[in-house]
């Protein structure tokens, strides 16, 4: 069965190494068209040229960057609006556009919490992908974006509870573990034959690793304790309005 062309939808530059860079670098290894669309940051910053590496490594194509401010650092977009007070019918429209031109079967974002996390630009960007993916199929919506295209699946990444205990050492760190009831996860990828690829992936992310955040975190963990905590990518499906939205799903 061909291997289905997939669109992933994040906050930050790193977010996608982080969260689903082995379901990106599975799925592009099988021959499937890969694409990230990034809602914050600048592509001409730092991090914009950090995010355009990782994606080279994990074989998904050339930034797709919206270009809106993060929530928590001004300068990520300088004169541009914070991607949450962005007006919602603009970034959905914006996104749907995306979606039409790319056309993927499935797409993957953040989970409702806004991950592990709960930043409020992840927690946003799952309010506007999920709006975005329903609306792109349906042609008197964003007339201006495109023809319609409606993928057929969509997946929210995320952690059950029984991950936490993986993560101990990055709850120790400080950061908050927001995590879901095991029996919603619908997908669990083991991605260790694709590790070494997602963890180069991260490390292209050198800001983050220098000042210390989730990339950073990582880098000082033992490998076999960061082994454990990337080598597996948990998904929740949440099902589209296509009829043939039970036929494609993750590769797993």
């Amino acid at each position: 069965m061909p291997v289905p062309s997939l669109l992933a939808v994040f906050a930050h530059p790193d977010d996608e190494s982080l969260w689903s860079g082995g379901v990106l670098a599975r799925h592009a290894a099988g021959g499937a068209r890969t694409a990230v669309v990034t809602a914050t940051w600048a592509p001409d910053t730092r991090r914009g040229a950090e995010l355009a590496e990782a994606l080279r490594i994990l074989g998904a194509g050339k930034p797709r960057m919206l270009g809106y401010a993060d929530a928590r650092a001004p300068q990520s977009a300088p004169g541009r609006v914070r991607f949450c007070d962005a007006p919602l019918d603009e970034t959905t429209g914006r996104l749907v556009a995306h979606l039409r031109e790319f056309r993927p079967e499935v797409v993957i974002t953040h989970d409702a919490y806004g991950g592990l996390t709960g930043h409020p630009d992840h927690v946003h960007v799952h309010r506007v992908t999920t709006l975005a993916v329903g609306a792109a199929g349906l042609e008197r919506l964003c007339p201006d974006a495109g023809p319609p295209w409606q993928p057929s699946a969509l997946y929210f990444a995320t952690h059950p509870h029984s991950a936490v205990r993986a993560l101990s050492d990055l709850a120790r760190a400080g950061k908050a573990m927001n995590s879901v009831p095991d029996e919603w996860i619908t997908a669990t990828v083991d991605v260790s034959p694709w590790l070494e690829r997602k963890w180069a992936a991260v490390l292209a992310h050198r800001t983050e690793v220098e000042r210390g955040a989730a990339p950073g975190l990582l880098a000082r963990l033992p490998p076999a304790v960061r082994e454990r905590a990337l080598s597996t990518e948990w998904y929740i499906r949440h099902d589209t309005v296509s009829a043939v939205s039970a036929q494609t799903e993750l590769t797993v």
